[in-house]
C-alpha cells in the first residue's frame, strides 16, 4: 500500500504573498524615472546645486561620472526560479523593493556590505506581475531612481511539484524512522532539489540524503537517532528547476522528535521476539514466524504504521482467491505494518499453539493476544524491528528499509555525493 497520498490541497492556487523587503517606496516619491526599456537601466545628471552647498562648478571642475541603476530582468517571461537583483553604479543604493502586484507582498532580499546592490532571497512566483522600485545617492548627492515592471512565466500545476514531508509536524518517531520528502510531479534534476533540502538535528548527528526514485528521497544519520533528538527538516524549493520544465510549487518544513529507542529483536529460529527499551529487555514474547516456502524477511524493518484493527486480505499481496495460500481475515487486533508487502507484528490468536514452537505464518510474525496488546501501547512509528533466522533478505525499498543499505552506498544515492 501507498505511504502516503497526494495532499487535497495540492491543487490550490498558492498564496503570492512574501514578506516584506528592505525600504517600500510611496507612489508619489516614484514620479519622474527615466529607465531604458530594454537594459533595466536609468541615468540621470543631478540636480544644479546639488552638491557643494549649490556652489557653481568652475571650468577645472570634473563632472561626476553618471549614476546607473540596473535590474537582472526582462519586462515579460520572466523565469520563476530567477533571484532578483538590482546593482548601482556611482551610487549608493538606500531603497528597493519587489513586489507583487494585485494584493501580493514584497520580496525578502538585502543590500550587499558596500550598498551597491540588492538581492532578493526568495524567488518568484509563476504568472504574476512584479514591480521594482530602488532609490538610490550618486557621487554628486543627487537623488537616483529606477522604476520597472515586469511579468513571470506562469506554469500549470502539472508543471509544478509539491513537497510532502515525513515524519509529520510534531510527531514523536523512533530511532530508525528516516526522514522521507515525497513529490508528486517526478524530480528529474534532483542535485538542484537537494541543494535546497536541508536536515537541523539536536545534538548534531552526521547524515545524508538518499534518492529512492524521482519521487522520493530519504534522509538518515550513520547509526539509529539518538534518543531525545530534536529535528527540524525544510524543503525551501519553491520556483527551484527540478529539471524538464518543473518548479517547486511551495517552500514546506516540519519539526518532530525521536523518542525512545523501543526495539524489537526477532529470532524465527528460536520462535521469540526480544523487546528492549533504551537497552533494558522488557519481555521476551513467544512468536510464530513464516512457514517454509512464505519465509518472514531477514534484516532490520522499520514499523510505518498501526492498527488497532486491520482486515488481511492475500489478494491486497498478488495471492489469488484459487491459491492454497489465500487468506482474508478481518478485524485482526494490534496490527503494525513493517514491509510494505504485507508483513505485520500482530495478534494471532489462531495460532497460539505454535508461539514459541514452529512457523506457520504467512510471514507475518503472530503472538498472543495479551502480548500484541502490550507492544502495541509501547511502539511508535519508526520503532526498530530486527529480523534474523531466514535465508530471505529484506529489500532496502520493501517499506523503511534504509538501514539495510551500507553507509557508504547509502551516502553515494545522494545526487550530491
Amino acid at each position: 500500500m501507498a505511504l502516503h497520498s497526494r495532499p487535497e490541497h495540492r491543487r490550490t492556487h498558492r498564496s503570492a504573498l512574501v514578506t516584506a523587503a528592505v525600504g517600500i517606496l510611496a507612489a508619489s516619491a516614484l514620479a519622474g524615472c527615466n529607465t531604458k526599456a530594454d537594459t533595466g537601466s536609468t541615468s540621470a545628471a543631478p540636480e544644479k546645486g546639488a552638491a557643494n552647498g549649490g556652489a557653481t562648478a568652475t571650468s577645472t571642475d570634473k563632472p561626476a561620472p553618471p549614476a546607473r541603476l540596473r535590474v537582472n530582468v526582462a519586462r515579460a517571461g520572466v523565469p520563476v526560479d530567477t533571484l532578483v537583483k538590482v546593482t548601482a553604479q556611482n551610487a549608493t543604493l538606500k531603497q528597493v523593493s519587489v513586489t507583487a502586484r494585485g494584493g501580493g507582498g514584497a520580496l525578502p532580499g538585502g543590500l550587499a556590505d558596500d550598498d551597491s546592490a540588492w538581492s532578493a532571497a526568495d524567488r518568484l512566483e509563476p504568472g504574476t506581475a512584479y514591480h521594482v522600485s530602488a532609490l538610490a545617492v550618486d557621487e554628486a548627492g543627487a537623488t537616483q531612481r529606477l522604476q520597472r515592471t515586469f511579468h513571470t512565466v506562469p506554469l500549470t500545476l502539472d508543471q509544478q511539484t509539491f513537497p510532502s514531508i515525513a515524519p509529520v509536524q510534531g510527531e514523536t518517531v523512533g530511532v530508525g524512522m528516516p526522514v522521507i520528502v515525497n513529490f508528486d510531479v517526478p524530480v528529474t534534476d534532483r542535485a538542484s532539489i537537494e541543494k535546497h533540502l536541508s536536515v537541523e538535528t539536536s545534538p548534531k548527528q552526521q547524515g545524508t540524503w538518499h534518492w529512492i526514485s524521482d519521487n522520493e528521497v530519504h534522509w538518515r544519520p550513520r547509526t539509529y537517532w539518538k534518543a531525545g533528538t530534536d529535528v527540524t527538516v525544510h524543503a525551501d524549493i519553491n520556483g527551484v528547476s527540478a529539471g524538464n520544465g518543473i518548479y517547486g510549487q511551495e517552500n514546506r518544513a516540519t519539526s518532530f522528535h525521536i523518542g525512545d529507542a523501543v526495539m524489537m529483536k526477532i529470532n524465527v529460529k528460536r520462535h521469540e521476539m526480544r523487546v528492549l527499551d533504551n537497552g533494558r529487555l522488557m519481555r521476551t514474547i513467544p512468536v510464530t514466524a513464516g512457514q517454509p516456502g512464505l519465509e518472514t524477511r531477514s534484516g532490520i524493518k522499520v514499523i510505518i504504521e498501526k492498527f488497532r484493527y486491520k482486515d488481511m486480505d492475500a489478494a491486497t499481496t498478488g495471492v489469488s482467491p484459487n491459491d492454497p495460500n489465500y487468506y482474508n481475515i478481518s478485524n485482526v487486533e494490534y496490527a503494525q505494518r513493517v514491509t510494505y508487502s504485507g508483513e505485520f507484528l500482530h495478534a494471532a490468536p489462531w495460532s497460539l499453539g505454535s508461539q514459541g514452537h514452529a512457523n506457520v505464518s504467512h510471514g507475518c510474525v503472530g503472538m498472543s493476544t495479551a502480548n500484541a496488546a502490550w507492544l502495541y501501547s509501547l511502539t511508535k512509528r519508526g520503532d526498530v524491528v530486527d529480523v534474523t533466522g531466514t535465508d530471505r533478505a529484506m529489500e532496502p525499498d520493501n517499506g523503511y528499509g534504509d538501514w539495510n543499505v551500507p553507509w557508504q552506498q547509502y551516502e553515494s544515492g545522494s545526487a550530491l555525493s
